[in-house]
């Protein structure tokens, strides 16, 4: 399967990112690429290979779950650009969808 560069704008469009027609082109030919690969990878006989995660060993790294006190409401507002209450308010990062979208 190949990536158009239609297919690279739109996927640019949702990601709302600004390219140039030269790295529409590039980002095109780097995930068709990619896309041989996976095809490459695809294309292996795995029979017998165990599936694994991770290919090291690994120990749960996670720290301990401590209880601390929060950062109080007003502080946390104190720099936003925007609040509304004890809210912040952000700009609408997703369209209404349908067919326009």
């Amino acid at each position: 399967m190949a990536i158009s560069e239609e297919q690279v704008r739109h996927v640019a469009l949702l990601a709302r990112l600004a390219l140039t027609d030269e790295k529409v082109a590039s980002l095109r030919d780097e995930l068709n690429s990619i896309l041989g690969h996976i095809d490459t990878i695809q294309n292996l006989d795995l029979e017998g290979v165990k599936p694994t995660a991770h290919p090291l060993e690994s120990v749960n790294s996670m720290r301990a779950d401590v209880i601390k006190p929060c950062l109080p409401r007003e502080l946390a507002l104190k720099n936003a650009p925007d609040t509304e209450g004890t809210a912040f308010v952000i700009p609408q990062i997703v369209g209404p969808g349908g067919a326009d979208a």
